[in-house]
């Protein structure tokens, strides 16, 4: 007897259904994201089961493969196991689903499995990705730990991959903060895969959420990693890349997020690495640099939330007044210089050079010798920073 659903709810035959979708297509197969929008989940698995009418846009062949997954699909089974693990499946229209994913059109996740406690879809309101190579620098480490743990501590949730190098510091540095993130894993999120983050991805479950598209104890390809990073890109407002080199599967979640109109930033590294010439070109196009999480909110957040000015340190005589800097100015490097040659550099008359020059005195910048004045020892590194003094 199939239940009734509660507001918000799918059926237990759309359930069903989709968890079975799960096993049969490959996740971002824009086909099947067809079929479930023209003819319904529950139908498409019916016509995959029976196999009496073939669906369009696929091969004979292809059709015979699509069908001999069906024939092993056992969502039922599924949903069980799923349940022992402590994982839930979420279905699109349901009050967990993060309608922002809708914006992948066909290429939409058929269902989402999820581990962990808190709601996926209020946490992805407040989220930035940061993604980057897994074989990352020290620097690019220090960077996504420092950007993971200052989002967090702006109440801002990273999302990432669960890979090695960046995301893996970047998760860390949001734990560490005590703050949230989400692990988008390109395996059952019940796995943990790479098995040398089981610690850390064991950690993300219980302080934070585990997403995936694909069933119980399903393992990862190559492709299936491509794809994860689409749904990174939607899932969060903006994609922030930290080290990818030219051929990088952060790089898709950048052109995914732009061409979603997600902010798409990068942290620069230097100019000689190989391992940042993919942000590189992506600033060279739409990306904007960012160098810590101030300036990722500035860009992501609501109106108001700006990042601190940037400027050098405060010298002495950044303090002064407009015309007592000109008099500072109008006098030499080296030696002394008199009161009416002071004036003339300055612009000013010989009384008004007089007076700024006993003001100066009086803050340590200038000494009198005899009928002219001179700069201290002290105050020639700050009017001639740049050595012409010496």
């Amino acid at each position: 007897m199939t239940s009734v659903p509660g507001p918000g709810s799918a059926s237990e035959e759309e359930r069903l259904a989709r968890v079975a979708l799960t096993r049969i297509l490959e996740p971002g197969d824009v086909t099947g994201g067809r079929w479930l929008r023209e003819t319904g989940a529950v139908e498409v698995v019916r016509r995959l089961t029976e196999g009496d009418e073939r669906l369009a846009g696929v091969t004979p062949g292809r059709w015979e493969g699509l069908r001999a997954r069906a024939e092993r699909a056992r969502p039922e089974l599924d949903l069980a196991v799923a349940r022992d693990a402590g994982v839930r499946f979420v279905c699109p229209g349901e009050a967990e689903w993060p309608v922002q994913l809708d914006d992948l059109g066909d290429a939409r996740p058929v269902g989402l499995w999820v581990r962990g406690q808190p709601s996926l879809r209020m946490w992805a309101l407040r989220s930035v990705a940061v993604v980057g190579s897994r074989a990352c620098t020290e620097y690019g480490a220090h960077m996504a730990a420092g950007l993971g743990a200052g989002l967090a501590e702006r109440g801002w949730v990273v999302v990432s991959g669960g890979a090695y190098g960046i995301d893996g510091a970047a998760h860390r540095g949001a734990l560490g903060a005590g703050g949230a993130t989400v692990a988008v894993l390109a395996c059952g999120v019940d796995r943990a895969y790479p098995r040398g983050h089981a610690e850390l991805i064991r950690r993300i479950a219980e302080q934070g959420l585990l997403v995936g598209e694909l069933p119980p104890g399903d393992h990862p390809t190559p492709s299936r990693f491509i794809l994860r990073n689409r749904v990174i890109a939607a899932l969060t407002r903006g994609s922030v890349v930290v080290e990818a080199a030219y051929r990088s599967g952060a790089l898709v979640t950048a052109r995914g997020a732009q061409e979603l109109g997600r902010f798409t930033m990068g942290v620069p590294g230097p100019a000689t690495s190989g391992l940042s010439a993919g942000v590189h070109e992506l600033l060279r196009g739409e990306g904007v640099l960012v160098t810590d999480a101030a300036e990722v909110v500035e860009l992501v957040g609501d109106m108001g939330e700006v990042a601190p000015e940037r400027r050098g340190p405060v010298v002495p005589r950044d303090l002064l007044a407009p015309d007592a800097a000109r008099v500072l100015a109008a006098l030499p490097g080296r030696g002394s210089a008199p009161v009416r040659e002071i004036a003339l550099g300055a612009g000013t008359t010989v009384d008004g050079a007089v007076g700024r020059l006993y003001e100066l005195r009086s803050l340590g910048f200038v000494e009198r010798h005899g009928d002219g004045w001179q700069l201290t020892r002290q105050a020639i590194v700050s009017v001639f920073p740049e050595g012409r003094g010496s």
